[in-house]
């Protein structure tokens, strides 16, 4: 597989692409869904709502995270996760000005 070439693209498209990416599994969609649905810090019981292996949830959590879409912090022995309202709500500044242009009534094909 080649690389990505992502400095051809503009910040915009790239970050277009990442929060895509970021729905692009039904597990970190499904982690998102269940955050907002709890409407608090959720700090181990996402094993048992999703139904995923814990290394699999961490590793979804880790790309999350890395967007900034979700942020965490230590209680104990462990991570507790909630949403990043700050950061969801550029994400969705990004996504509806990408997602709410208009295709021209031109002929085309």
């Amino acid at each position: 597989m080649g690389l990505a070439k992502t400095e051809m693209f503009t910040d915009e498209q790239n970050e277009v692409a990442l929060f895509a990416k970021v729905f692009g599994h039904p597990a970190r969609v499904s982690i998102l869904q269940h955050l907002f649905k709890i409407n608090a810090c959720v700090c181990g019981d996402l094993v048992n709502e999703i139904g995923l292996a814990q290394p699999t949830i961490s590793q979804h959590l880790k790309e999350l995270k890395h967007l900034g879409l979700i942020k965490g912090s230590v209680e104990g022995t462990s991570v507790c996760y909630c949403i990043d309202t700050d950061n969801w709500a550029k994400m969705k500044r990004v996504m509806l000005q990408f997602l709410d242009q208009d295709v021209s009534k031109t002929e085309c094909c």
